[in-house]
């Protein structure tokens, strides 16, 4: 009680105190490594960087791995691995030679080597910039004569936000599209003005926001049209939200340890998971022990958290998303497609060639069978035809001889049938059984889980080359049971439940 109590008031401290840190941070400038007008760095593999005082932190060129391209960036310096916090070019690489210059004037830019410009921070305010620094919180700052604030890198956070860091209605997180593409990836983190904080999908490029997975049910009900409410990542590593009301929400699951022996960042993740990771500051013994640490994650099942019928959900079309051993998503492709990216496994997958509706002579038995996936359900993905009183055998009958049908799910003797693209599938443990249509051809022979005298209505098949591809039974371990138990946590967070699903 009395932890937690000091906790609260150490919220209501920083709450305080909050609209000082950003004019103390630039006041404070004497003790940083300012950097001067006519201050310019160069992409190269031993480029220098802008450090920190405390070294903690290095603002500089990252090089994209097996490329010559890189990305400006800030990441952690002391540690092995220099993971990064914030970039300003994720869709826009620098390739090598590209410069980075605080000119004469206080503009901040950079260039290619031809001169083109690939990135320039908007400033806020109209006056003169003096001189830039990167402050020991990690933020990388633009300060007039007098240490007015005119541009800094939190303000503009791109997956992470750090200790000290705080997010308003205005401000948003956006996960990158993969682990080593920092171009934007479909999911997000928003603080929206009811109080609620959410992680959603949304559409690229036009960034309109499809249902959100996850929300901290954080309404304001005092203030329901105010927005005044702000997250806030505090020095501590607590994550909260404080309300217009001045009510403190904790986000923060788990244990948190020591700061002063601990980095912290919180990430939206590739994958849509927002985590909270925790990294050791110095070495014991003179060698580095693990790397970082998970504090806390949300949601807890991303596989069956996105519940909307829209976008691309956790792992794009034609696909489906299962937990590994870790609780993180496992894409996997529909039987007869593959990736559409094979180096992104989250941009859903493909077929080539694409099925056909005109057959001429051939019976569709001589092209497709029907490839039984147990307990793999696509329940938010629309359905063209439901078929009530099927069994399993109508079902997947009826799906091979409908052109239009790819995916057919039997569930409680109804037959739900779905084209192109499905979306969301996930496995459920519920009575019942998908099917997809694949060209016989694409699948190896001895892959068909049953014979051919199994398939369809049981007719003989018409084609040699089909009974050859069919004829093996394949008895196969192919998926990995991964479960997460769902905790009853001391905190104000939860996690959405959907509305009634499409099977």
């Amino acid at each position: 009680m009395g932890n937690h109590l000091l906790h609260l008031l150490g919220f209501l401290l920083l709450f305080l105190t909050a609209p000082l840190v950003a004019s103390a941070q630039a006041t404070n400038s004497s003790s940083n490594r300012n950097i001067t007008l006519g201050s310019s760095i160069v992409a190269s593999v031993n480029s220098l960087a802008w450090q920190s005082p405390s070294g903690d932190f290095a603002f500089g060129f990252h090089q994209i791995e097996g490329q010559k391209l890189y990305l400006l960036a800030i990441w952690f310096d002391k540690i092995p691995n220099k993971t990064l916090v914030w970039y300003a070019n994720g869709d826009k690489l620098a390739p090598e030679g590209s410069k980075l210059e605080l000119k004469t004037d206080g503009e901040l830019i950079l260039e290619n080597p031809d001169g083109k410009v690939l990135w320039r921070p908007s400033l806020i305010r109209d006056i003169g910039v003096s001189y830039a620094s990167l402050l020991d919180t990690g933020n990388f700052i633009l300060a007039s004569s007098d240490s007015s604030l005119v541009w800094q890198s939190f303000d503009h956070p791109c997956d992470t936000i750090l200790p000290t860091q705080i997010i308003d209605t205005k401000k948003s997180l956006s996960s990158r599209t993969a682990e080593n593409n920092f171009s934007r990836g479909h999911f997000e983190l928003r603080l929206i003005p009811d109080g609620n904080l959410v992680l959603n999908t949304f559409a690229l490029p036009t960034g309109n926001a499809y249902e959100a997975y996850f929300w901290s049910h954080t309404v304001d009900t005092k203030y329901p049209n105010v927005t005044g409410n702000r997250l806030i990542f505090n020095e501590s590593g607590y994550l909260y939200i404080i309300m217009t009301s001045s009510r403190i929400v904790n986000i923060t699951s788990g244990n948190i340890v020591p700061a002063r022996n601990y980095y912290y960042r919180v990430i939206l993740e590739y994958d849509g998971v927002l985590t909270q990771y925790a990294h050791p500051r110095v070495p014991k013994n003179g060698k580095w022990e693990g790397s970082w640490f998970t504090v806390w994650s949300k949601p807890d099942d991303i596989c069956s958290a996105i519940q909307g019928q829209f976008g691309l959900g956790t792992c794009g079309f034609n696909s489906y998303c299962m937990l590994n051993s870790n609780g993180r998503p496992n894409c996997k492709c529909l039987p007869g497609f593959n990736f559409s990216d094979p180096s992104n496994e989250f941009k859903g997958c493909e077929r080539d060639p694409i099925q056909r509706c005109n057959l001429d002579d051939t019976n569709p038995e001589d092209l497709y069978d029907m490839y039984p996936l147990d307990n793999i359900f696509w329940p938010n993905s629309a359905n063209y035809e439901v078929m009530e009183s099927l069994n399993q055998d109508q079902c997947r009958n009826s799906c091979l001889y409908d052109c239009n049908c790819v995916v057919a799910v039997e569930k409680s003797g109804t037959c739900h049938k779905k084209k192109m693209p499905v979306s969301n599938g996930r496995r459920e443990e519920v009575d019942g059984k998908g099917f997809v249509k694949v060209l016989i051809s694409s699948i190896p022979s001895g892959d068909f889980p049953y014979s051919p005298s199994e398939r369809g209505n049981g007719k003989k098949d018409k084609s040699a080359f089909s009974i050859l591809g069919s004829v093996l039974l394949g008895t196969s371990a192919f998926f990995n049971f991964a479960f997460l138990a769902f905790t009853a946590e001391d905190h104000d967070v939860l996690v959405h439940q959907a509305s009634p699903r499409q099977i």
